[in-house]
């Protein structure tokens, strides 16, 4: 095993023992996988720690161009690697961190794509009224319920446990990026969906997710995104809608409703109320296409 996978392995360890989440564990994994490969050329010697200065960092990041990535993945994979030789210098492996010394790339600021409250309550509608004929329509209803009603993200969604509910005030303890825990409300809809599938819900025996797969098991966020995925298509015409969508149109009807900012960054769980300001551009942004359609001076 060469001095670089060796050190990896060691990090991926060190963020297990921090109980950072599956999903940040195995985004971290293939990306430092891919970071050791560039440095393993075939028919040659890996890098060595202490020669991966940097200059050959920066050549790193443009070979990510080359293979015409988008700038949120390189930037994750700088982030990756980052906190990779952040560890190593701490147990004293690198006596800098060269990492620190590449300039992130600028990520082009978009705004969400977010459906409309019509929208997504028409969505929701034909789900409930179970026009697909799907073999577990309650707990599909109340994924969509949880992910549009409390603005969760699909982790989050995918790691309740029926114990995260307290179902006389309406709360939900949900676990967070950083395993940060928040408590989220939830209305009548999601207590009315939730109601009807835990009678239906089939688990294997000791299983505390809420909601479960075909085979009794955790439904992970992959499934929970082909749901999503599946119901978008089929039934609104919508391909590109994805749970994030959701989270988004939470936010920003809510915005739009008069809910304060530092409420929803709350309910979010955004650690930086910048990070909820995006819903602003938003509401903005439908604002000027009213005004452009509307206004006799627009045009």
């Amino acid at each position: 095993m060469s001095e670089l996978k060796a050190a990896a392995d060691r990090y991926l360890a060190s963020l297990a023992r921090e109980n950072a989440s599956p999903h940040t564990l195995r985004n971290y994994r293939t990306d430092l996988e891919d970071f050791i490969e560039y440095f393993s050329p075939p028919e040659a010697e890996p890098a060595k720690l202490d020669r991966i200065d940097a200059l050959a960092l920066r050549e790193w990041l443009a070979s990510l161009y080359d293979r015409r990535l988008t700038v949120v993945t390189i930037r994750r994979k700088l982030a990756a690697v980052r906190s990779f030789f952040s560890f190593l210098l701490r147990e004293g492996t690198i006596r800098a961190n060269a990492a620190r010394l590449v300039r992130t790339p600028k990520a082009p600021k978009r705004i969400p794509l977010v459906p409309t409250a019509e929208q997504t309550n028409s969505l929701l509608d034909a789900i409930a009224a179970n026009r697909l004929e799907r073999p577990h329509p309650e707990r599909d209803l109340l994924l969509f319920e949880l992910l549009y009603g409390c603005g969760l993200r699909v982790s989050e969604l995918a790691g309740l446990n029926l114990e995260d509910f307290d179902f006389s005030e309406r709360w939900i303890r949900v676990r967070g990026k950083g395993r940060k825990e928040r408590q989220v409300p939830y209305g009548s809809k999601a207590a009315a969906a939730l109601e009807k599938y835990l009678p239906k819900r089939e688990s294997k025996t000791g299983e505390r997710a809420l909601l479960v797969n075909h085979r009794g098991a955790r439904l992970s966020d992959r499934g929970a995104r082909g749901i999503v995925k599946l119901y978008a298509r089929i039934l609104s015409g919508d391909s590109s809608l994805h749970p994030h969508s959701l989270r988004h149109a939470f936010a920003t009807h809510l915005l739009a409703d008069g809910a304060d900012l530092r409420a929803i960054q709350e309910l979010l769980g955004h650690a930086r109320l910048a990070t909820t300001q995006k819903y602003t551009q938003v509401s903005l942004a439908d604002l000027l296409a009213v005004y452009d359609r509307a206004h006799p001076k627009a045009k």
